[in-house]
């Protein structure tokens, strides 16, 4: 539940009074290494959301968070302050579901494939990735189910 509500924190709009994570506390540091912020370019604006390193070179996330240079802060506990863990990495490419369809955000899931992830591995069982909801962080929440992906996500790794 923890690294939901820290992706959750990352997917607000930047005035949207995000210093604090809402209902929860801050996780002991480096607790969550699978955890990543993604930054973007959208309409020439800065936009940040999160995601989930699923190996060491893809990371999963909501397709909506796709613009133009995209970039992956891995290892970082506090993205305000630079950490001698933290790796920031220009995203090779951005792999969408091809059922995703923006007006309704029906299969909003997506893949980075960031380089080398470096060292970070994902012990923790993944069950879904945030896709929107409202802005202030209280419910309802969607969220996108990972299990139902595993076909896609699998045979889209493989690919690339």
């Amino acid at each position: 539940m923890q690294p939901l509500l820290l992706l959750l924190a990352f997917l607000l709009p930047p005035k949207t009074g995000t210093g604090n994570i809402i209902g929860g506390h801050e996780a002991k540091p480096h607790s969550r290494p699978y955890t990543v912020f993604v930054q973007f370019l959208l309409e020439n604006k800065k936009k940040r959301c999160g995601g989930v390193l699923v190996l060491e070179n893809f990371v999963l996330m909501a397709a909506h968070c796709r613009g133009r240079v995209i970039s992956v802060t891995l290892g970082a506990h506090n993205i305000q302050k630079q950490g001698k863990t933290q790796q920031v990495m220009t995203v090779r490419q951005a792999i969408r579901h091809p059922d995703y369809n923006p007006k309704n955000l029906s299969y909003d899931i997506m893949l980075l494939k960031g380089d080398s992830g470096g060292p970070l591995i994902c012990n923790k069982l993944n069950q879904g990735i945030f896709s929107y909801g409202q802005n202030n962080g209280t419910p309802p929440g969607v969220f996108m189910k990972v299990s139902h992906f595993l076909p896609w996500i699998k045979s889209t790794m493989k690919r690339f």
